[in-house]
């Protein structure tokens, strides 16, 4: 018995040690290739462009890396092959949901609305897209936690690319007392904007007066700028924007609400009625 396993042995340990060689250097190396293409190729082309690319090389190079292997070892690659094929049939019944995000990746990819690094508002998910891959988009929120999105939803839902263009305009309601001047709180706002270092002077400042509120005369305020300054722009303008009004004496009210019941009904009365901690809270 012994004897047999050792003539087997001799026989073909020789297309064993191949085939292993092949896989410990092969694997390793398609992942340094991976990296060197990232790294080539990252000032060129776009970063999804990259990431897809290098992991296309890697997969594809695995998997002709693995047939080498089995081949050398003596597996015959085209019962293999065939064998693949049948079970690749039986699985895409089985995940036609799998196919169906494969697919809409690929629409994704040559369409790109969106790539690595912009500012995605898909439904109630918002985020950094952190990579697009064939299946799915992982988005990474400003908390640092990741949401994954298959790619089905985004191709059959309405989805928002916040930094797509270099400028954007940030509308900011604003409401001010019906006593004030409207002709006052625009010059304000222009003033405000001309002097913030993160608002844009072309294209100008929207100020629009929209109108008359339950409470308030209604502005909308909607500087322009570089979209990567939203958060140093929005801090900056809105503590600016109530530091003048204080000093102009512009009041910005709270909800006012008027009870009535009718014409037939007085309006009620309303009296402060004194306490024994306070007996002349009621006076005057």
């Amino acid at each position: 018995m012994m004897e047999t396993f050792s003539i087997w042995w001799a026989e073909h340990w020789t297309k064993y040690a191949h085939s292993g060689l092949i896989l410990v250097i092969g694997l390793p190396t398609l992942r340094v290739i991976g990296y060197l293409i990232q790294k080539g190729l990252r000032k060129k082309v776009s970063e999804q462009s990259v990431i897809l690319f290098s992991k296309g090389v890697v997969y594809l190079g695995s998997l002709v890396v693995i047939l080498t292997a089995l081949q050398q070892a003596g597996f015959k690659i085209s019962a293999l092959l065939g064998a693949a094929g049948i079970a690749g049939v039986a699985i895409g019944f089985a995940s036609q949901t799998s196919l169906s995000n494969l697919i809409s990746g690929l629409f994704l990819i040559w369409e790109r609305p969106f790539a690595v690094g912009d500012v995605l508002q898909a439904a109630n998910d918002h985020g950094v897209v952190h990579s697009i891959d064939l299946l799915s988009v992982q988005l990474r929120t400003f908390n640092n936690q990741l949401i994954r999105i298959p790619n089905e939803t985004l191709i059959k839902n309405s989805f928002t690319n916040v930094t797509r263009f270099p400028i954007r305009r940030m509308d900011i309601p604003i409401g001010v007392a019906y006593k004030e001047d409207t002709d006052k709180v625009v010059r304000i706002l222009k003033e405000v904007a001309d002097a913030n270092p993160y608002c844009l002077d072309e294209p100008e400042p929207l100020i629009i007066f929209k109108g008359f509120g339950d409470s308030a005369l209604e502005f909308m305020f909607g500087p322009w700028f570089a979209k990567t300054d939203y958060i140093a722009l929005r801090n900056s303008l809105l503590t600016e924007v109530k530091r003048r009004f204080d000093e102009e004496g512009v009041e910005i009210p709270f909800p006012h609400r008027t009870l009535y019941a009718g014409e037939a009904t007085k309006p009620f009365p309303v009296h402060v009625v004194p306490t024994p901690d306070n007996p002349k809270e009621g006076e005057g």
